[in-house]
C-alpha cells in the first residue's frame, strides 16, 4: 500500500528541528555560515525562507490534489537548493527553468519587489485563469519581471533555445542592438540528469561547445539537477560527471546540491566564470528527489523503503535549517515559526486560489494562439525600407532588373527584409558564401555582413533552437531548413517550443520567426525521398503556425513580407514552404515562353495571410492560341474550378489551357496558404462553378485535400467534388518518382471526368 511520504517529510522536518542543538551564542548576521565561505548568515537565512516556501508549495499542491481542487503535483522537493543559482546570478539574466526549479523561481522573486511567486504558482496549480503567465493553460514557472520565460515539461526541448539566446547576446551587441539581459548578461538553463541523455539536449551541448571551439561567445550556464532518477529509471552512478567533466567545450563545476555552502560557493564560481569568460559552463548539482516523480507516482513500486528513507534523511531544507541553528544564526523556535507561518500563509493562498476563475470556453483557451491584425500587418508589410540604405545595399534596385525566376526573387525579397529590419538575421546550412544549395541566398552575406547572414551547424534542432533563442532576445530570425524531410529531425522545436510559447504566456513572451524550408517534389528524380518530401502534416498540426506555400516569385516575396510583419507585430511563427522544382522554372507552357519569370514586386506589394489567387484564361492562355475575351470571362460562370498550390498549381494551369482549347471554361484557384486555408475564396469558387477538382501534390494522408473537401462537404449544397493526390509512399530515386507523384495527365483525366458529371 502506498504511504503518504509528504506528511512524513513534513513531520520529519519539525521533529528534527526540535531536536537540533543550538549554538552556545548567537552569531553576527554578516559572519560566514562556514569558516572561509563568502555566504553570510543573513544571506543564508534569505535562502532558507525561499526553500521553505518552495517546500510548502509542494505540500499544498498535494493537499489541493487530495481535495480534487489541484491538477499539478510534480514537486521541487529535494531540489530546493537550486535557489543558490538565483542568489548568485542577476534577476535580469534570462532563465529557462526545469520543472523542479521551484527554489530558483521563488528565490529570484524575492529579489524583485512586487513579485507574488507563491500566489502565482498556486494559481497555476489549480489552473486558474488569473495565473499571470499561462492564464490557467498549464502550471509553469514563468514571469516577465523575473526574466523567466515559461517552459512546459517536454524533455530537454528548452536547451537549444537557451543556447541560441546565449549566442545572441554577443551577436546582438555586434549589431548595435539591445535586448533582455544586457550586454554582459548570461543565460541560465536547468534540466534533469535523465534529460541530459536526450538527443535534443546533446545537440544543445554540442552547439554550445562548437561555438566555444570557434571562439564565439556563448555565455550559457547549464544547471544539471541530478537526483539519479528519470521517473523510475536510474541514471548510472557517476554518469553526469563522467559525461561533462572532460568535455573540452563546456567548463564543469560539480557540488553537493544538498549542502548549502558547497552549492552556493560552487554556483557563485560557475556564474562568475560564465560572466567573465562568456563561455558555456555546466553546474552539476547532486541532489535527491523527495515525494516521488509526481503525486500519482507510487515510488514504492520501484524503490525500497530503505532507499526512500535514506533520501529523506538528506532533505536539503532540513540540512539548511540545521546549519543555521548550529551556527548560531537562528534558533529552533525561529526556524519552526518560519516553517509554520509559511505553511499557514501558503494554505491560506491555497484556499484563495480555488475561488479564482477558471477557463470557461474553447475560445478563451485558444485566444493567445495566433491573434493577428490584418490591417496592421498590411501597413507593416508595405512599409518600405529606408531608400538610401536600400540603394547602398543593392546598387541597382531589384525592380529595375529584368523578370526573374522564383529563386532570384526570393533572394531579392530576403535582401530587402535585411535592409528593412536591422534586427533580422538569416542562417542555416550553406546559406552564407555558397548561398544555399540552390543559391537562393547568394551574395546576401557579402551585402549584409557575416554578423547577419551566417552558416549554422548541420543540425536542424540547433538551427531552430538558435532561432527561438535569438527571437526571445530581441532579434528577428529567418532560419533556413535545407529540405523538408530534414525538418522532421527537429519538428518539436516548432511544435513544442515555438508554436506553444504564445499559448503558455498569453502572448507575453514572443519568439517571432519565419522559417524557410525548401520542399516538395518534382526534381526529375533527383535525390529520392530526402530531397523530394511531399508530406506537410507535421506542419499543419501545429496550433497557431502559419504555413505559406507560394507557386511563383511575386507571391513568395509578398507572403514573406506578410509573415515577417506578423512576426514582428504579433510574435507570429511562420513557415514558407518553397517548392524546389519551381525555383528555377522560367516557362509555363514551354521552357522558352518566359511565363514563369516575373518582375520584382515593389515595396507596396504584399500577400495577406490566408488569401488566395484566382487564375483565369487571360492569365494562363497561350499566346497565339484561341482568343480570350476578358469581358466574356466576367459574364460566363466557369464550368470547373481546379484548386491547387505550388507545383500542382503550375501543372493545373497547363491543364486548364488544354481544356480551354477543348472549349471548356476553367478557373484555377491558388490557395497559397496551407494554413490558414483561404476558406472564403474556396467557398466562393465552388459557388461560381459548382464543380471543384482539388489537386494536392502531397501524400494522400499528409496534405490539405481532406480539409478542403471537408469544408465543401459541410455545405448544404456541396459542389461536385473530386480530388487527386500523391500516393501514400516515400518518393523513390529516378524516373520511378513519377509513378507516385501527380502528373499532368492525371489532372487532365480527373478534370474531364468531373466535367462529364451532370
Amino acid at each position: 500500500m502506498a504511504v503518504n511520504r509528504a506528511s512524513i517529510v513534513d513531520q520529519n522536518f519539525q521533529d528534527a528541528i526540535a531536536a537540533t542543538p543550538e549554538a552556545a551564542a548567537p552569531a553576527h548576521p554578516e559572519a560566514p555560515l562556514r569558516p572561509g565561505s563568502g555566504l553570510t548568515g543573513r544571506r543564508a537565512l534569505a535562502i532558507l525562507e525561499s526553500v521553505v516556501a518552495t517546500r510548502h508549495l509542494d505540500l499544498e499542491a498535494r493537499e489541493l490534489k487530495a481535495r480534487n481542487e489541484g491538477f499539478y503535483t510534480i514537486a521541487s522537493a529535494g531540489h530546493e537548493l537550486n535557489a543558490v543559482v538565483a542568489d548568485c546570478s542577476r534577476p535580469t539574466d534570462p532563465a529557462f527553468l526545469h520543472y523542479r526549479s521551484g527554489g530558483f523561481f521563488v528565490h529570484r522573486a524575492s529579489q524583485v519587489p512586487g513579485s507574488t511567486p507563491l500566489l502565482d504558482v498556486l494559481l497555476g496549480t489549480v489552473a486558474s485563469s488569473d495565473e499571470p503567465m499561462a492564464g490557467g493553460r498549464h502550471k509553469v514557472f514563468g514571469s516577465l519581471a523575473l526574466a523567466v520565460p515559461p517552459q512546459t515539461s517536454t524533455i530537454a526541448s528548452h536547451l537549444p533555445k537557451a543556447v541560441g539566446a546565449a549566442f545572441t547576446i554577443a551577436r546582438r551587441k555586434r549589431l548595435g542592438l539591445t535586448g533582455p539581459g544586457g550586454d554582459d548578461g548570461i543565460v541560465i538553463c536547468s534540466f534533469g540528469d535523465a534529460s541530459s541523455n536526450h538527443s535534443t539536449a546533446c545537440g544543445a551541448f554540442n552547439l554550445a561547445a562548437l561555438a566555444d571551439h570557434q571562439n564565439l561567445p556563448c555565455p550559457v550556464l547549464f544547471v544539471c539537477e541530478d537526483n539519479g532518477l528519470g521517473i523510475s529509471v536510474r541514471t548510472p552512478q557517476g554518469w553526469v560527471e563522467s559525461r561533462f567533466r572532460n568535455d573540452p567545450g563546456i567548463k564543469y563545476f560539480g557540488c553537493d546540491g544538498l549542502d548549502l555552502v558547497d552549492a552556493w560557493e560552487t554556483a557563485r564560481a560557475a556564474v562568475a566564470y560564465v560572466r567573465s569568460t562568456r563561455r558555456p559552463t555546466l553546474l552539476h548539482l547532486r541532489l535527491v528527489r523527495l515525494l516521488g516523480h509526481a503525486g500519482s507516482d507510487v515510488e514504492q513500486l520501484y524503490r525500497s523503503s530503505g532507499e526512500i528513507e535514506t533520501d529523506e534523511a538528506q532533505d536539503p531544507v532540513l540540512a539548511t535549517a540545521r546549519a543555521l541553528i548550529t551556527g548560531g544564526f537562528a534558533s529552533r523556535q525561529q526556524v519552526l515559526e518560519l516553517y509554520r507561518e509559511t505553511r499557514a500563509r501558503v494554505a491560506a493562498l491555497g484556499r484563495e486560489v480555488v475561488t479564482r476563475p477558471r477557463i470557461e470556453s474553447a475560445e478563451e483557451v485558444m485566444a493567445p494562439l495566433a491573434p493577428r491584425d490584418p490591417d496592421a500587418i498590411a501597413a507593416e508589410a508595405t512599409r518600405p525600407p529606408e531608400a538610401e540604405a536600400r540603394a547602398a545595399f543593392w546598387g541597382r534596385l531589384p525592380e529595375e532588373e529584368r523578370p526573374r525566376h522564383m529563386a532570384m526573387l526570393i533572394n531579392r525579397g530576403l535582401g530587402d527584409l535585411l535592409v528593412k529590419y536591422p534586427e533580422a538575421i538569416l542562417f542555416g546550412e550553406d546559406v552564407a558564401r555558397k548561398g544555399g544549395v540552390y543559391h537562393v541566398t547568394a551574395d546576401l552575406q557579402k551585402r549584409a555582413g557575416v554578423g547577419r547572414v551566417f552558416n549554422s551547424p548541420l543540425d536542424e534542432t540547433s538551427i531552430l533552437g538558435m532561432a527561438l533563442g535569438s527571437a526571445q532576445m530581441g532579434l528577428l530570425p529567418l532560419p533556413e531548413i535545407q529540405y523538408l524531410a530534414y525538418l522532421h529531425n527537429a519538428v518539436d522545436q516548432l511544435r513544442g517550443e515555438a508554436g506553444s510559447q504564445s499559448f503558455f504566456s498569453q502572448g507575453q513572451v514572443r519568439n517571432p520567426m519565419v522559417v524557410r524550408i525548401a520542399g516538395l517534389a518534382y526534381q526529375k528524380g533527383f535525390g529520392g525521398h530526402f530531397h523530394n518530401d511531399n508530406g506537410v502534416a507535421a506542419l499543419l498540426e501545429i496550433p497557431g503556425l502559419v504555413v505559406a506555400c507560394p507557386s511563383n516569385g511575386p507571391d513568395a516575396v509578398g507572403m514573406m513580407r506578410s509573415l515577417v510583419a506578423a512576426a514582428r507585430l504579433h510574435g507570429q511563427v511562420g513557415v514558407v514552404l518553397e517548392p524546389i522544382a519551381l525555383y528555377m522554372t522560367k516557362g509555363l507552357h514551354d521552357d522558352d515562353d518566359g511565363r514563369w519569370l516575373f518582375d520584382y514586386p515593389g515595396p507596396e506589394h504584399h500577400v495577406p495571410i490566408g488569401s488566395a489567387r484566382l487564375w483565369t484564361a487571360q492569365d494562363y492562355a497561350v499566346e497565339g492560341g484561341p482568343a480570350v475575351d476578358p469581358e466574356a470571362l466576367l459574364d460566363a460562370a466557369p464550368e470547373l474550378t481546379i484548386v491547387s498550390f505550388a507545383n500542382g498549381l503550375w501543372m493545373s494551369l497547363r491543364v486548364a489551357e488544354q481544356l480551354r482549347r477543348q472549349g471548356r471554361t476553367v478557373e484555377v484557384l491558388d490557395i497559397r496558404w496551407l494554413k490558414p486555408l483561404p476558406e472564403a475564396a474556396l467557398l466562393a469558387a465552388a459557388g461560381r462553378s459548382g464543380r471543384v477538382l482539388v489537386v494536392d501534390e502531397c501524400r494522400r494522408n499528409s496534405g490539405v485535400a481532406d480539409a478542403i473537401l471537408a469544408l465543401y462537404a459541410e455545405l448544404d449544397t456541396p459542389p461536385r467534388l473530386s480530388r487527386i493526390t500523391g500516393y501514400d509512399t516515400y518518393i523513390p530515386l529516378g524516373d520511378a518518382a513519377n509513378l507516385v507523384l501527380i502528373q499532368e495527365d492525371d489532372i487532365l483525366d480527373a478534370a474531364e471526368r468531373l466535367l462529364e458529371v451532370e
